[in-house]
């Protein structure tokens, strides 16, 4: 990344990073800077793809290990046909039940592989998502910002993201089932590739796809959208990105909540579900899980969960906007101050 001369607090660079062009400062004078806003003008206009890759990759790790249990309640109750001792009625009541009945750590089987795919599969997210919505906004705004533009890059992103990490949501949503056989993440994905193959691991990719990428798209422009509504001037402001993470998530959470409950079907191969169905084999394509979730549960049945979807997914993006933002301000200015002179 190519920095500007001059130290820390030598001039304004821009107060916004990440390819924004809009001219953070005008008409503010010095009654708008907030908390870090001030530090933010100091800093280059558009951070590095390493800080990008850092800052996601650490986002997605703390995002998805806070939030696991409820992930895990989730996952369970979007069980087509569950056994009568798997079945809830709310997140905690769940929560409760299954840490009484299956010991404290149960809800977090499976929180190492799900660790090792965030990780990864967020750097290049986070990556992917501001390079091209730097480079679209060019493209279909010139100096503003495009809501069009936004969508697309979150649309492209989701591709690598979810190419790293539905072979870990396979793994982490079998090992999250109740009664589920597996007891190690190795043991599952051994089982999984010598029973199944290793098609197993993208069985439910395109539906993955089918559901992240509007997903996505309404999670990235109610972000964007929301942002220049609490922070049009985009300084670090913490509360604006927790609270524009939280409501996008939500939103976007509740509208795709049909297309998760196809997903974990593909994923789980829920065994009394199957039979209940007379289905022998394996269950595969996104349009034989919709048949299938209509012809066990009806109209109902596309929204199981889907308060604990709303509930995961509200402070997960939270987190995850917050910590990204933090590490992209946190190390940008780290490597402002510490570049070395011309």
């Amino acid at each position: 990344m190519e920095l500007r001369r001059g130290g820390v607090g030598s001039q304004a660079v821009g107060r916004r990073m990440d390819g924004d062009s809009r001219d953070g400062g005008g008409g503010c004078g010095g009654g708008c800077k907030d908390g870090g806003s001030e530090d933010y003008e100091n800093l280059p206009t558009s951070a590095s793809l390493s800080t990008h890759m850092t800052a996601g990759a650490m986002a997605g790790i703390l995002e998805h290990s806070v939030m696991y249990p409820v992930d895990s309640v989730k996952t369970r109750m979007q069980s087509l046909n569950p056994d009568p001792k798997a079945q809830y009625t709310s997140v905690y009541g769940a929560l409760k039940k299954i840490i009484r009945t299956e010991g404290f750590w149960r809800p977090l089987r499976g929180l190492n592989v799900m660790v090792m795919g965030a990780g990864p599969a967020h750097a290049l997210y986070f990556a992917c998502y501001e390079n091209m919505k730097r480079t679209l906004n060019a493209v279909f705004h010139h100096q503003g910002n495009s809501h069009l533009a936004n969508g697309i890059a979150g649309s492209m992103a989701t591709l690598l993201h979810d190419a790293v990490m539905n072979p870990a949501e396979v793994v982490k949503q079998r090992m999250q089932m109740y009664n589920s056989p597996h007891r190690s993440a190795l043991s599952c994905v051994w089982t999984v590739w010598r029973t199944e193959g290793l098609g197993a691991f993208y069985r439910s990719y395109t539906t993955q796809l089918t559901m992240n990428i509007p997903f996505q798209s309404i999670h990235f422009i109610t972000y964007e959208f929301l942002q220049e509504q609490v922070n049009p001037h985009r300084g670090y402001n913490p509360q604006s990105h927790i609270i524009s993470g939280g409501l996008a998530g939500a939103l976007a959470a509740a509208a795709t909540t049909p297309l998760d409950v196809c997903k974990t079907l593909l994923n789980t191969q829920e065994n009394m579900a199957l039979n209940l169905a007379n289905i022998s084999g394996r269950l595969s394509g996104m349009a034989n899980a919709f048949r299938m979730v209509y012809q066990l549960n009806g109209l109902p049945g596309y929204f199981k969960g889907m308060q604990a979807r709303v509930i995961y997914q509200m402070p997960s993006t939270a987190i995850s906007w917050s910590v990204y933002e933090f590490f992209k301000y946190f190390l940008t200015k780290h490597k402002l101050e510490n570049r070395t002179p011309y």
